[in-house]
């Protein structure tokens, strides 16, 4: 048995093993109180006076497909997996200014009587910002509450098919310690949502901030205890926003939805390669389109290159939607298997529209532009290129190459370079031309 003593921080329960006078976890100044640890006595671990788990066999168990509610936006009930599960809890996350509270607002139009729960706005904001969105819904319930066995009451008599809670660190728990938008609050209060989603069949949804430097009591802590977590990703000085599911017990994760956000919300984006390459510019030199797979969607962006003689001594490297390590490597490849001398000039990329563009389908496209820069050599609007590049220099196979063509057909494009053994690959797509290259070296020959 120990009896050892420890300080604890009242704000976050952050423990540490002397005294400090500011909580290194959360920063908060005088949280941090001596208190006895917990007793920990060793028993013996007797099994036999319990009684065995029952089990069963696969054939033994009925299949019973969730019946889902569908919100009728395509995009949406594309990332769900068929719409909404009833007696589900997800939480959507992202950024603050990134659209979560206006994207909670539409979903609560779409379903009638739902309930609306904010604690970080008054019932007057969230008026202003539905007539800014033209939400008219006439049973939609809206409430100021912060303390979640108030909001689990309320569930529970009412019955809603939806419950928003706006935001989960808003949101506090009288049976546990410390404030408001701490780990344990947030665990105890999300554990608590979650029984009274199960019990009445209430989908509840948790709007949470994500933000870029972390937070430890952030939605990430509460990934485990959710049954879906939606991300709505982009940047803010744009128009488009991708909806990414990263958890889902009810389908897919590989989905992606497409929104714009307009005056009047969040629009879904129904050809999203369309509305990237929209205003795209006329032929300039060092853009690339790249034919990319988000989940099984193939979609159409364009890479922008700019190179240019460096003024100090060390070139500049710079990237927007690309891994900057990634791109570090794709120029080292350039310089010693094409032999293009980079070493003094700077570099930098740019993901037209917002995006990120992770996948190793994008080497391709990214070692084409940059090329192209280089050399001040226009490449058309008529190509396209994806394709992964090995150390060696070699042009590796990537997956879904059938859809990737599809996709470039729909868009008008006429050639697509990409891997030798795509070109020999049988297809039905008869109007493009697919130009096969092997290694680095050829895409030097195309530029």
């Amino acid at each position: 048995m120990k009896n050892n003593q420890i300080f604890s921080c009242s704000n976050c329960g952050a423990q540490f093993q002397k005294w400090v006078g500011r909580c290194l976890e959360c920063g908060k100044w005088g949280t941090i109180d001596d208190k006895p640890q917990i007793q920990i006595t060793k028993k013996q671990n007797n099994t036999e006076n319990y009684a065995l788990t029952s089990l069963s066999t696969l054939s033994s168990i009925k299949s019973e497909n969730a019946a889902r509610i569908k919100t009728n936006v395509n995009e949406l009930d594309r990332v769900l997996g068929g719409g909404f599960v009833p007696g589900s809890l997800i939480l959507l996350g992202g950024e603050p200014g990134i659209g979560k509270s206006t994207l909670a607002l539409q979903l609560s139009s779409i379903f009638a009587h739902t309930l609306y729960l904010s604690g970080e706005e008054s019932i007057e904001q969230i008026k202003i910002r539905s007539e800014r969105l033209k939400i008219n819904s006439p049973t939609l319930q809206i409430g100021n509450e912060t303390n979640v066995e108030k909001i689990v009451a309320t569930i529970r008599k009412i019955k809603p098919p939806m419950a928003i809670v706006d935001s989960i660190q808003t949101i506090s728990s009288n049976e546990a310690e410390g404030e408001a938008g701490n780990i344990t609050q947030v665990r105890a209060c999300t554990v608590k949502l979650m029984e009274a989603a199960k019990t009445t069949g209430t989908t509840i949804i948790l709007v949470g901030q994500v933000t870029k430097e972390g937070s430890v009591a952030g939605p990430k802590s509460l990934e485990h205890l959710v049954d879906m977590v939606l991300y709505l990703e982009g940047d803010r000085f744009h128009q488009f926003r991708i909806l990414r599911a990263a958890k889902n017990r009810f389908g897919s994760t590989d989905e992606v939805g497409v929104f714009s956000m307009e005056e009047n919300g969040l629009q879904e984006v129904k050809n999203p390669s369309a509305a990237f390459l929209n205003e795209r510019s006329e032929n300039p030199a060092g853009n690339v389109i790249a034919c990319l797979m988000e989940g099984s969607r193939p979609i159409l962006i364009e890479i922008q290159a700019l190179v240019n003689k460096t003024s100090f001594g060390y070139p500049v490297r710079k990237a927007s939607g690309f891994d900057l390590n990634r791109l570090h490597v794709l120029i080292a490849v350039l310089q010693k298997r094409a032999g293009l001398h980079l070493e003094q000039f700077d570099v930098h990329l740019n993901i037209v529209g917002g995006l990120t563009a992770n996948e190793p389908a994008a080497d391709l496209a990214v070692a084409m532009a940059v090329v192209g820069a280089y050399k001040d050599k226009p490449l058309g609007t008529d190509l396209a290129a994806f394709g992964e590049i090995g150390l060696s220099g070699e042009i590796r196979p990537v997956s879904f190459t059938e859809k990737r063509l599809k996709e470039c057909e729909q868009l008008g494009l006429k050639r697509v370079i990409t891997n030798l053994g795509n070109q020999n690959k049988p297809t039905k797509i008869k109007s493009l031309k697919v130009i096969g290259i092997k290694n680095i070296q050829d895409i030097i020959k195309h530029t």
